[in-house]
């Protein structure tokens, strides 16, 4: 049997990531031994905490090793099978990154009901992506009914989750989004009050005229100068919790501007606000909660998602550059092989 996987070929340069950091090769699966199973990648995450591990240290988690297989999140199908709970056939969840085949340990994977949803959500609204959305916002948010909470890149895997949790929670809730289309689909099919295109030249009044009381609760998927043109809008006691810098490269240079700490520090100050930076693991106690919810909500209409699936496998170093210019639309996903 062959295979083929992509792997971290150099770390990212002057420009950030490129396709050059990048390398396809074949490769031969090894047979299963005592334990393990045989894995046929189905589906691949693709997600912007992935940039960050392209560089040498100075992360939450160990970067990627030159000549390494790029990390991700995957479904897949049991090809071979020597553990005893998972038998050939079988749908899971695992984390062998960017390659169409993987000989795992059995036991650190999680089978997946393809009766309960399409096997893809495993990776999207009901994988890590859609908890971080969940957890977020409900133990760092905290929404109140009539409290207006503001979500950015809210069209995405973790952004649609929050912002819909918010407004289930009796929330008013406004997203940010990139481009007509997608803040259309946040008002008119996720149900939130208001959208605001980022790309907009005077998008720091468009958001200020959608949120005329001010932002009890933000949501930041983004950082950068949109976080920034929130700071005047924040309301005293507002919670910040922030999930994701993806438009800022912070192994990059920063752009030239203005020098914002000092507003951001004088704000933290006067209106007594709370930041919690978070990351999925601190998330991980919410899981059976999580997964309760959200089914129910998806089964009654309530929690409402999209995805943006790209087929092949060599095609995932340029969906993945893609997610840094806003070019998905929804959940990115990559399918490997057939359904």
């Amino acid at each position: 049997m062959q295979g083929q996987r992509i792997v971290l070929a150099s770390r990212p340069g002057p420009s950030g990531p490129g396709v050059e950091n990048f390398h396809l090769e074949a490769f031969s699966p090894s047979p299963a031994k005592e334990g393990e199973v045989l894995l046929e990648t189905l589906f691949l995450s693709l997600d912007p905490y992935m940039r960050a591990r392209m560089y040498d240290g100075g992360n939450y988690k160990a970067s990627v090793g030159i000549g390494e297989v790029m990390i991700g999140g995957t479904v897949s199908r049991v090809l071979e099978s020597r553990e005893a709970s998972l038998a050939v056939g079988d749908i899971v969840e695992s984390r062998h990154g960017w390659q169409t085949h993987a000989t795992v340990p059995g036991s650190g994977l999680r089978k997946i009901d393809p009766d309960l949803a399409p096997i893809s959500t495993a990776l999207g609204v009901l994988g890590m992506p859609g908890q971080t959305g969940y957890g977020g916002m409900l133990r760092y948010g905290m929404p109140k009914p009539g409290e207006t909470v503001l979500v950015s890149a809210a069209s995405g895997g973790v952004g649609s989750v929050a912002a819909q949790v918010a407004r289930i929670k009796g929330a008013r809730v406004v997203g940010i989004a990139g481009g007509a289309a997608k803040c259309s689909w946040l008002t008119e099919e996720l149900g939130l009050v208001a959208a605001v295109d980022h790309r907009a030249e005077n998008f720091a009044e468009n958001l200020a005229a959608v949120c005329p009381d001010g932002i009890d609760v933000y949501f930041d998927n983004v950082g950068g100068e949109i976080f920034a043109d929130t700071i005047p809008l924040l309301n005293a006691g507002a919670r910040i919790p922030i999930c994701g810098t993806i438009s800022v490269d912070r192994h990059q240079p920063s752009p030239l501007g203005r020098d914002r700490m000092y507003d951001l520090h004088a704000t933290i100050l006067v209106k007594q606000l709370t930041l919690n930076g978070f990351i999925f693991d601190n998330l991980l106690d919410m899981t059976h909660a999580f997964r309760r919810d959200m089914v129910q909500w998806i089964a009654s209409g309530e929690v409402k998602y999209r995805e943006d699936v790209v087929s092949g496998l060599d095609a995932a170093p340029s969906a993945f550059l893609g997610l840094f210019r806003g070019e998905n639309f929804g959940k990115l996903i990559v399918r490997v092989a057939g359904v």
